[in-house]
């Protein structure tokens, strides 16, 4: 049945994100931005300093039960925790496959900018978000998008993206996580992917229903550990793959405006091949511009907007800068380079050689030993994706409310993680590519009313970018 399913509705969604990220999704990301670094005078660049001292200046992973929300390094925790996932992993891997080690390059342009976008999200999240009278904090894109557009209009975008990330992030988008962590650990260990999905709805479960302490309580203390094991074994491979560096670098330049010469095709579509899957994979790992992480934003406890808006920034750098680019440098210096499988190989030929869901096992099977290596990697995906379902249900759960939890909240949530916990195991019994598909069409969706918001809003970032700085100057 599943087959069946599949087999009619993937063609349809393929063309339609196709359609999505040639033509629409590359302009916006991009523009909006472009737009924010300017109108903020490159606020990624003059508070970069900044957001590293207060991520890092006091970094704890026992932040303790707040009286509501958050502490600042929670509050990012849940974010990255949302931001390195499979997006870092499988979704770096697809992208390079299909455009190119040069596809890496349109990552780092969209997460540069990005940066300014994620600064605009965090600081409209903090100043837009509402208490309910139990000390319950909600905050996100659909609250600042009714914020931006008054009436019936900001009430149909709101819904509009309010459902779009319900079924992108709450439920697509852990099936995709739990689809990932399935197929690593059947060809790591030999578990059936099932038996994974069955352990991955007992956790999830357990955590979900303890609410927003418990899933800050163990986002602080599981980032720091899976981002740590993760680059710990990353830069052992570059350690022992160093002669090989310079060339990886080349080929990411190179091939970022000549993907042809490594696509094969004509120059015009393999350039917006590379970019495009730069753009979509670069959104699905940090998620600046989506109108995800603002939800976790929204719950720091800070004395003003720009505080968390700058810690946000640091969010992308980690996600893209450090975890998503490690992994591309393994992939590259081990498989595209002088003796590696996919030396000189193009996207086609690639694509039947190796798949996205093994790429970066095989990358780091290359030093580590065959088995050690896909071991490796499903047990980094595994923390990685687990947390990003964590977060994810918790953003969806705040639309969720926002739609329907007027009347009974605690009604709402219950059903709602109900419905996540089947999708999260639907999600290791499905095939991957569909899933994929599925979860980039909502991510676009998503990606259209914040984008409208934060153009809409851009006097009240650039305020508070104004009084943030002036706040430090007078310290």
């Amino acid at each position: 049945m599943f087959e069946s399913f599949e087999a009619v509705l993937y063609p349809i969604v393929s063309k339609i994100n196709t359609y999505l990220s040639n033509y629409v999704l590359v302009f916006l990301l991009v523009g909006v931005g472009l737009w924010y670094t300017i109108r903020t005078n490159f606020v990624q660049i003059r508070c970069f300093g900044e957001g590293m001292r207060k991520v890092f200046g006091n970094l704890s992973l026992r932040g303790g039960k707040q009286e509501r929300g958050m502490s600042s390094f929670q509050a990012l925790a849940t974010a990255i925790a949302a931001q390195v996932g499979t997006g870092n992993i499988v979704g770096a891997s697809g992208a390079i496959l299909t455009g190119g080690p040069g596809a890496i390059f349109w990552m780092w342009v969209i997460a540069f900018f990005g940066m300014a976008t994620i600064y605009a999200e965090a600081t409209l999240a903090q100043k837009t978000r509402v208490v309910d009278e139990k000390g319950n904090i909600y905050g996100g894109p659909v609250y600042y998008i009714t914020t931006a557009f008054k009436g019936g209009f900001g009430k149909f975008l709101a819904a509009f993206f309010a459902v779009a990330i319900i079924l992108a992030l709450g439920f697509m988008g852990c099936m995709v996580q739990s689809n990932s962590i399935g197929s690593t650990f059947e060809t790591a260990f030999g578990v059936p992917s099932w038996v994974m999905g069955i352990v991955l709805v007992v956790i999830c479960g357990a955590i979900f229903l303890g609410g927003v302490q418990r899933l800050a309580s163990v986002c602080e203390k599981l980032v720091p550990i899976m981002a740590g094991l993760f680059l710990l074994g990353g830069l052992v491979v570059l350690i022992i793959r160093a002669p090989y560096l310079g060339e990886t670098f080349g080929m990411i330049f190179r091939y970022a405006f000549q993907p042809q010469a490594i696509i094969g095709g004509a120059f015009g579509m393999a350039i917006k091949e590379a970019i495009s899957q730069g753009a979509k994979r670069g959104l699905f790992s940090n998620e600046a511009g989506m109108g995800s992480t603002p939800h976790a934003h929204a719950q720091a406890n800070v004395a003003h907007p720009h505080d968390q808006g700058v810690v946000a920034m640091i969010g992308v750098f980690i996600d893209t800068f450090i975890v998503l680019t490690l992994n591309a440098l393994v992939i590259i210096s081990t498989l595209y380079t002088e003796g590696g499988v996919l030396h000189e190989c193009g996207a086609a030929a690639a694509s039947t050689t190796i798949t996205k869901a093994n790429l970066a096992q095989t990358a780091f099977g290359t030093v580590f030993g065959e088995s050690v290596g896909a071991a490796f990697v499903a047990i980094c995906l595994l923390f990685f994706a687990f947390s990003t379902i964590l977060s994810w249900n918790l953003f969806g759960k705040i639309n969720v409310v926002y739609l329907f939890g007027k009347k009974s909240t605690k009604t709402c949530t219950v059903v709602y993680t109900a419905i996540a916990l089947v999708f999260i195991f639907l999600g290791t019994m499905m095939s991957n590519d569909l899933v994929w598909e599925l979860t980039d069409a909502f991510n676009y969706l998503m990606v259209l009313p914040n984008a409208l918001a934060l153009f809409a809003l851009t006097s009240m970032v650039v305020k508070s970018a104004k009084e943030g700085i002036e706040r430090k100057k007078q310290k």
